[in-house]
């Protein structure tokens, strides 16, 4: 009789840890964690409530806004899915991709050639033009060309192509790269640097949440390629998210596009 007892307790334990397993995964499936570091307004950023539509950050009492954010949602729910958003560093993006620990990257990222050999991308959700951030007021806010910041002291974040042309400039004095945006306007303000090279959202931005800062653009800019300036989400090789995320995107009409940076500039943090 214990026996059979003993066999029947079994039986029922692995048909609940059965049971609990399948609802695990199915609660796995229908989320769509989205990585992106929330530090690089008007693209990202980190807030302290659910304001102007921002998604909490997972294990976090903080929370995610910016355009990111606004097409991570139009995205996860063209797929049917719960958003989930986890914070993380620039550089740890990729290798967060690629372990699983997120589905895709919504980050402001473009797709170089460099990216491409390790992850996938979507179709492009956005394109600027590079600009250069200084001081309002000082000698280079009406530069035109980018020899005109030929001997100073620039910048760009790590690891991105920002940093590559850099060395466009003659006789530059090239920066150690910074981790990320907010370290950048907080370097530049302190006369650290004699201003770091951006996106234009991003200038715009800078300028909004700074007064001290201006936007420098171009006549005479840097040399990029098409893939350098545009924006897209990146996938895990072979995802099968990538078609489904192209459609989605090729409904977000270029008017759409621009209403939602437009709004993100407006709405961002002053201090981000």
């Amino acid at each position: 009789m214990m026996i059979i007892f003993s066999y029947l307790f079994l039986l029922i334990s692995g048909c609940g840890t059965g049971s609990s397993s399948s609802a695990d995964a199915s609660n796995e499936e229908g989320s769509l964690k989205v990585g992106l570091e929330a530090g690089y307004a008007p693209f990202n950023w980190t807030q302290a409530d659910d304001s102007n539509g921002a998604v909490k950050i997972e294990g976090s009492k903080e929370y995610a806004g910016g355009y990111d954010v606004e097409i991570a949602k139009k995205i996860a729910e063209g797929l049917g899915k719960e958003l989930v958003i986890v914070k993380t560093e620039w550089d740890g993006l990729v290798p967060a991709l690629v372990s699983g620990k997120i589905d895709v990257i919504i980050a402001g990222m473009s797709p170089t050639a460099e990216r491409k050999k390790t992850i996938d991308f979507s179709d492009n959700y956005y394109k600027s033009d590079l600009v250069m951030v200084v001081k309002k007021g000082g000698p280079y806010e009406n530069a035109k060309s980018i020899q005109d910041f030929k001997g100073t002291k620039i910048t760009a974040q790590l690891n991105t192509f920002h940093y590559t042309v850099i060395d466009q400039i003659e006789d530059v004095q090239k920066q150690p790269a910074m981790d990320n945006f907010p370290a950048m306007r907080v370097a530049l303000e302190s006369g650290v640097i004699d201003g770091y090279i951006s996106e234009r959202p991003e200038g715009i931005s800078a300028e909004t949440a700074n007064e001290n800062f201006k936007m420098v653009e171009f006549e005479d800019g840097f040399t990029a390629s098409e893939e350098d300036t545009a924006i897209a989400v990146g996938v895990a090789k072979g995802s099968d998210l990538t078609e489904k995320i192209n459609e989605i995107i090729g409904k977000i009409s270029e008017d759409e596009r621009k209403t939602i940076m437009d709004t993100a500039i407006m709405n961002q943090p002053a201090t981000k």
